[in-house]
């Protein structure tokens, strides 16, 4: 593997550029004078064309390909990298073997323990209950019966999800969790899912709108002081219910920031965290729905465009560089939307009669951070663009298209 060049500041490695997570955390880092080197599995995704990484590789970022080439990009390196997986896989992949690449790199995480623990629905639920957090009521299921009991004791509707994500889950659906109304469909989705997982979790839903849902994004160090903090809330989601932020809002809520703290406090964290955290509309209480740790999310953009470096606050304080001056959330009302996403889950809002066309218009109003459009780095969004029209073409049209965009990238990484 060709050596790395000394580009005057440690370079980032942002594994996972081929999501939109991976793309906004090259973009925020090369926007602060980070050199940045992205690994992706898939180079055909549209991320992987942005301007903001210095150098491009292939790796199989959710297997053990990954610890390969780090292991052999390392030695080339002019100063020790900052690693920023971006997916949960590479998290965890990175956590176990930690000490195969503390020669070369910085990683922001807590003990392995801790890994584990909050990465692990099943693991996360049992120590909230005994540390006094607020989760909703969630069962383990391991068997048919277990499912089957389970299914007389809930009150629904429920979500059914694994307890981690796996290459398996991935590879059968798209969907993260799924939304159970009634027992039959539990045990009926139960039969399908657990061909997929070993095991299975099942969690009451907590009632509310989308905008009942809550995130704090956060960076803690060494000693579990928390370096930033940022609080925001989702207006809309796709798929609606159970999907992931299509547009966020940022605003001030006390009572989560006060339950993400303590959380991370009590296990005695170190790097990124997440919290998403919903209030029940029944009775105004706040549940943890999940954390997400030792990676951005994909609304770490919200955070940089209301003017606080959270990702390079944790590349400053590993390296060694003065901290930035904005670690400090001003509530400027910035707003942070993935277009294509929030087009499908403003339309279906729309024909439900729940959105007006002029409601619609108002929430793109304001302050706001793009998920993939960026005027100075256009790519991404035109070819993201481009999949989306390939994909209303014929098939046999749609392959020539794709199989010529793979050739282009490949000759622009080729060495």
């Amino acid at each position: 593997m060709a050596a790395a060049k000394a580009w005057g500041k440690p370079p980032a490695i942002v594994i996972g550029l081929d999501c939109v997570t991976g793309l906004q955390t090259a973009r925020i880092l090369a926007g602060h004078g980070v050199p940045v080197i992205g690994l992706a599995k898939k180079l055909e995704h549209f991320a992987c064309r942005t301007n903001a990484v210095q150098q491009l590789l292939q790796t199989d970022t959710s297997g053990p390909g990954l610890i390969q080439t780090l292991e052999e990009l390392g030695p080339g390196l002019a100063e020790k990298a900052v690693l920023f997986p971006c997916t949960d896989m590479s998290v965890s992949l990175l956590s176990r073997h930690r000490d195969r690449l503390t020669p070369w790199y910085h990683l922001a995480l807590p003990g392995p323990e801790v890994v584990e623990t909050l990465m692990d629905k099943v693991r996360f639920s049992a120590f909230a209950q005994e540390a006094g957090l607020p989760v909703p009521k969630t069962f383990l299921l391991g068997s048919r019966q277990e499912a089957e009991e389970a299914a007389g004791q809930l009150r629904y509707p429920c979500l059914l999800k694994p307890p981690m994500k796996t290459p398996a889950w991935e590879a059968n659906t798209k969907a993260k969790v799924f939304r159970v109304e009634g027992a039959e469909e539990l045990l009926a989705l139960y039969d399908r899912a657990s061909q997929w997982v070993d095991e299975l979790v099942v969690q009451e839903w907590v009632e509310g709108p989308e905008s009942n849902l809550y995130s704090c994004n956060c960076y803690f160090d060494r000693d579990s002081q928390p370096l930033v903090t940022f609080i925001a809330k989702k207006l809309r989601q796709w798929p609606p219910r159970v999907g992931t932020s299509s547009l966020g809002l940022e605003v001030r809520n006390d009572d989560v920031l006060a339950i993400s703290l303590t959380l991370f406090r009590r296990v005695g964290y170190h790097g990124l965290g997440y919290v998403e955290v919903k209030q029940d509309s029944r009775t105004g209480e706040y549940f943890i729905i999940e954390p997400n740790i030792g990676r951005p999310t994909g609304r770490s953009a919200i955070a940089e465009g209301g003017g606080v470096a959270l990702l390079y606050t944790m590349y400053a304080d590993l390296v060694g560089l003065p901290l930035p001056a904005n670690r400090e959330q001003r509530y400027l009302g910035t707003k942070w939307i993935y277009l294509r996403q929030d087009t499908r889950a403003a339309f279906h809002a729309w024909r439900r009669g729940e959105l007006s066309l002029a409601d619609w218009w108002r929430s793109w109003q304001g302050r706001k951070r793009y998920a993939v459009l960026s005027w100075r780095d256009p790519a991404p969004f035109l070819h993201s663009l481009r999949g989306d029209l390939e994909a209303m073409l014929p098939k046999s049209a749609r392959h020539a298209a794709q199989s010529e965009a793979v050739g282009v990238q490949e000759r622009r990484v080729a060495p």
